[in-house]
């Protein structure tokens, strides 16, 4: 095939048992969302750039390198994909005032896109859960949002996974603790990288998330956050803590946490396992009270999480975790124009009655259609042919245990299904 027509690197397609993989498990996330009162939010894939460079900060990697950017040729506006949800949610927000009626927990799914170097568990177009709580002031919906995220691994079955906590403060504070870090790393200057010399006037605080490991014991040393809070911030990061340590989630503190994106204040936090490689973060988040007022609305509180659904499912098989096998309850196997036509007419009333169904397309004799049938998972199948057709009767035929087929009337199928269906469950321990 030419190159072309491939996809583009680091973006995927999805497909058949993977595909059904994926909605089982974004049924599970979304039950899991709703049980703690979080509804859905959906927005634009394209977002105007300024968004982006505003939330997320000139001086990150995500704007200077990953984003998809380009200019509208018919009217010139600049526009990205998303390289991430919680600018734009922000933005939706703002724009129908959603914060008039209260505060608000909502959550979104979807597909962002970076530019960045393809690797297991990371991609160019990769998918998000997030939730963000916007309105919320106390340390105690921060510690919800960590809590939701300790039952989700519970409900998954995922082990291995651990908490690391840290306070980025105010806004003051960390101007105070970024002129102790210039200081510091000035006079440590013949031990920086040049990506360290290039963000320490611009952004100091990302030097303490470098993996350069010449750097660490320099990274180590220097100057933490948690020196300059003042009460106000640690009486916030002390109850969330106090949550915490109430509901027994264990947790680290590690005052290196600054996360990525340059909107974050006080909590922060990430869900890390060594089980994914290099790309140990599953669930990062943390408190963003300043966006909002950032990008021109009214002052409010918010916080919130995302994790990478890819990295997610991964780590949900290989803990064992194993979706069901979608089947359909019939399959109907015809042959003989007058059978076909009489099929349909089966087929589409078994769906009424809440039966999924497989109607056999494309021919063949009834030794392949019956392969097909068992190749299908269904439980048994409906066998019509032109007698069947002549008399509004159809075969029912068991395929999993062993029954005997016999003639049904068609008017009376639905009721023999069920009956019929609801012992083989029962045979399964399934009910």
């Amino acid at each position: 095939m030419s190159q072309s027509l491939r996809a583009v690197r680091g973006m995927n397609d999805i497909f058949l048992d993977e595909a059904e993989t994926w909605e089982q498990f974004e049924s599970l996330i979304r039950d899991w969302l709703k049980s703690y009162g979080y509804r859905p939010i959906r927005t634009p894939i394209v977002e105007p750039t300024p968004l982006f460079r505003r939330a997320i900060g000139e001086v990150t990697d995500i704007v200077e390198k990953e984003m998809y950017s380009f200019e509208d040729a018919l009217n010139g506006e600049h526009l990205t994909l998303r390289p991430e949800n919680t600018a734009s949610c922000v933005r939706a927000v703002m724009q129908h005032s959603l914060l008039h009626s209260g505060p608000k927990r909502l959550y979104y799914y979807g597909p962002m896109f970076r530019h960045e170097r393809p690797q297991k568990g990371r991609y160019r177009q990769f998918h998000q859960i997030g939730a963000e709580a916007l309105g919320f002031a106390g340390p105690d919906i921060d510690a919800e949002l960590i809590l939701m995220c300790a039952r989700l691994w519970d409900d998954l079955g995922i082990q291995d996974i651990h908490l690391e906590l840290n306070s980025l403060g105010s806004s003051e504070e960390r101007a105070v603790h970024r002129a102790a870090l210039i200081t510091y790393f000035e006079a440590h200057a013949e031990q920086l990288d040049e990506e360290a010399k290039r963000r320490l006037y611009s952004n100091p605080l990302r030097i303490l998330d470098t993996k350069n490991p010449d750097m660490q014991a320099l990274v180590e040393a220097a100057p933490t956050l948690m020196e300059y809070l003042g009460e106000e911030s640690l009486a916030h990061f002390n109850g969330v803590q106090s949550i915490l340590k109430d509901n027994a989630i264990p947790y680290r503190i590690n005052t290196r946490l600054v996360r990525g994106l340059d909107y974050y204040n006080r909590t922060v936090f990430e869900w890390v396992t060594d089980q994914l490689g290099a790309q140990g973060t599953v669930c990062a988040g943390g408190r963003y009270d300043g966006l909002i007022e950032q990008l021109g609305g009214k002052s409010a509180p918010a916080a919130g999480f995302a994790m990478g659904v890819e990295r997610l499912l991964a780590l949900w098989q290989s803990s064992g975790g194993e979706p069901e096998r979608e089947v359909p309850d019939i399959y109907v196997v015809h042959q003989g124009e007058a059978a076909q036509t009489f099929a349909f007419r089966v087929a589409e009333d078994m769906r009424a009655h809440g039966y999924s169904v497989l109607l056999h397309c494309g021919g063949g004799n009834f030794k392949a259609q019956m392969k097909k049938a068992d190749g299908s998972g269904a439980p048994c199948a409906v066998i019509i042919g032109d007698d069947e057709a002549a008399a509004a009767e159809v075969t029912l035929k068991p395929l999993r245990d062993g029954g005997e087929q016999r003639r049904v009337a068609a008017d009376q199928l639905a009721d023999v299904l069920a009956d019929l269906l609801f012992a083989v469950e029962d045979d399964d321990g399934s009910l």
